[in-house]
């Protein structure tokens, strides 16, 4: 059975209409969830736990959509 890891995290942004980070530093890494239904009630969690900040933002990364089993090397395996 194929694995398909979701990363969830999420920080304060500099303008609520973009996506950029205030702070790299102070990203919230949620955690790692080994499918979509619990990485989606991780995100679901924090985001109603921060809703009064316009601020913040959390995201669901689809983590194994970075990598291509198919190929001998993916390019995210070539990065140094």
């Amino acid at each position: 059975m194929t694995q398909r890891l979701h990363l969830v995290f999420g920080g304060e942004l500099v303008d609520p209409t973009k996506n950029a980070f205030k702070n790299v530093d102070d990203i919230h890494i949620v955690g790692i969830f080994p499918n979509y239904a619990s990485a989606y009630d991780a995100w679901k969690s924090e985001a109603h736990r921060t809703v009064d900040n316009a601020h913040m933002r959390y995201y669901i990364a689809h983590l194994h959509r970075l990598r291509d089993e198919e190929t001998s090397a993916s390019p995210t395996e070539e990065l140094e």
